[in-house]
């Protein structure tokens, strides 16, 4: 076994992991777990909060999105931070704040406070999720190693995922508030764990946090949702101001946010629109199909739960492959295989529905192309967008991509929600179809940038 500059166990490829590795690598997977967990089982739970604590769709949406727009909003000063000051120090302390939050938010009784304690999470899950990545990409280097490693540790970002399609089911049968309680004791398990298991480590890089980029990027993306959920256009214009205001900074500062030096790199670029492709519309369609088979067809939430079950599945059973499906394919084709089945999840839907959709027809087919996309493409955009990556700057890498995972999904549910506002009214699958549409057109964006750059490279 070897050391790294950063005080972690690194690892030698001829010799097996140690259990302390194996530890820090389930400290890591809970921790990401839980982060995908605390989107997707809020999901199914939106109906019962909106009836007990008396929110529009509308409101609802802002139940999603305070966690995406936190968690979005501060990615990027969440990864720069820890290699700033440390990746353990601001691991733990995020994931002790995480751990508070979810406390909190499972016993208030008022909307406000609700959305606030999930903005809360999802500033702590800022922090947490781009040092978990930072970590575990400086302890297993480029190759075999470090794929197996993110091929575990994505395999639980996405049973996060799909896991709270069905425990958000089966929770909020019982009461929506334990879709918040449950994640605390895990969340505590995570915090003794990696207080026990992970290595003290010296700061990777020098220099201040850029708290003006950090302020200026959260909000314009807030003001920017918020301009979109509300119709106010004329908010654009200081939403615009604020992320053009960011982008000076960065390129006057001296230690910025974001070094917008990588963005000159065409694959990390690729990985990170191919991520608001993926999230984005994956996040939407759950939230369209969450509202139509419980707000129109009135089926509990665990019948939605089971029904989006196969999704989960999938992802489940094909996240495992995808280590050494990158090792012999290369991401650049495993993501356009992602795109591919994306797309096509939303077409058959799209075009087959009509305005009564059978499930085994319409809607299953969909769910299980939408599971395959994610399984093959999630962890591999992951890989796309940290490789060749030095190590002082992994945790800007890290949360680059989570972060346009987060303004994928914020923005794109703000504007499906807008469109479908009024749908459930209807009683038909119709009156989705603008979303729906919306969805499809995005996946297909991202499926014509990575067939482009295939073409590029084989010509």
């Amino acid at each position: 076994m070897t050391t790294t500059e950063t005080g972690f166990t690194g690892v030698n490829p001829q010799v097996g992991w140690s259990l302390r590795l194996w530890g820090v690598l389930a400290v890591l997977c809970i921790v990401v777990f839980l982060d995908g967990l605390d989107i997707s089982n809020i999901g199914v739970a939106l109906p019962s909060i909106g009836a007990e604590l008396g929110l529009s769709t509308t409101s609802l949406q802002w139940v999603v999105n305070g966690y995406v727009l936190g968690f979005g909003g501060l990615l990027l000063l969440g990864g720069r931070t820890a290699d700033l000051l440390g990746r353990r120090r601001v691991f733990l302390v995020a994931v002790a704040v995480f751990t508070v939050a979810s406390l909190i938010g499972g016993l208030v009784d008022d909307g406000g406070l609700l959305i606030a304690t999930r903005f809360v999470k999802g500033l702590a899950a800022a922090f947490t999720a781009p040092t978990a990545l930072s970590i575990l990409t400086t302890t297993f280097p480029e190759g075999p190693a470090r794929n197996r490693a993110l091929a575990i540790f994505t395999a639980f970002s996405a049973s996060g995922f799909s896991s709270g399609l069905l425990l958000g089911g089966v929770l909020t049968n019982i009461g929506w508030r334990w879709n918040f309680l449950v994640p605390v004791p895990l969340a505590l398990a995570a915090l003794v764990g990696g207080l026990l298991l992970i290595a003290r480590d010296k700061p990777a890089a020098s220099g201040r946090p850029d708290l003006g980029g950090a302020v200026t990027l959260t909000a314009g993306m807030l003001l920017t949702v918020y301009a979109v959920v509300t119709t106010s256009w004329l908010l654009l214009i200081p939403s615009v101001a604020l992320l053009a205001g960011f982008v000076l900074i960065e390129n006057r500062v001296r230690h910025p946010l974001v070094r917008l030096g990588i963005l000159r790199t065409g694959s990390i670029v690729r990985a990170n629109a191919s991520m608001v492709a993926l999230m984005g519309s994956y996040v939407s369609f759950q939230f369209i199909m969450t509202l139509y088979l419980q707000d129109v067809l009135r089926w509990t939430p665990l019948q939605v739960a089971l029904a989006v079950l196969p999704l989960g599945l999938v992802v489940v059973a094909g996240s495992p492959y995808v280590g050494k499906l990158v090792s012999s394919w290369g991401t650049a084709r495993l993501i356009t295989v992602s795109m591919v089945l994306l797309t096509l999840s939303y077409l058959w839907i799209l075009l087959t529905a009509g305005s009564h959709p059978h499930y085994l027809v319409q809607m299953l087919p969909t769910m299980l192309l939408n599971g395959g996309a994610f399984a093959f493409g999630y962890g591999t955009i992951m890989t796309q967008a940290t490789d060749g990556v030095a190590d002082a700057e992994q945790g800007l890498a890290s949360g680059l991509v989570q972060t346009s995972a987060q303004v994928g999904m914020a923005l794109m549910l703000a504007v499906t929600s807008t469109l479908v506002a009024s749908a459930t009214a209807s009683g038909s699958f119709t009156s989705f179809r603008p979303g729906l549409v919306l969805v499809t057109a995005v996946a297909v964006a991202g499926l014509l940038l990575n067939l482009f750059a295939v073409a590029r490279r084989s010509a």
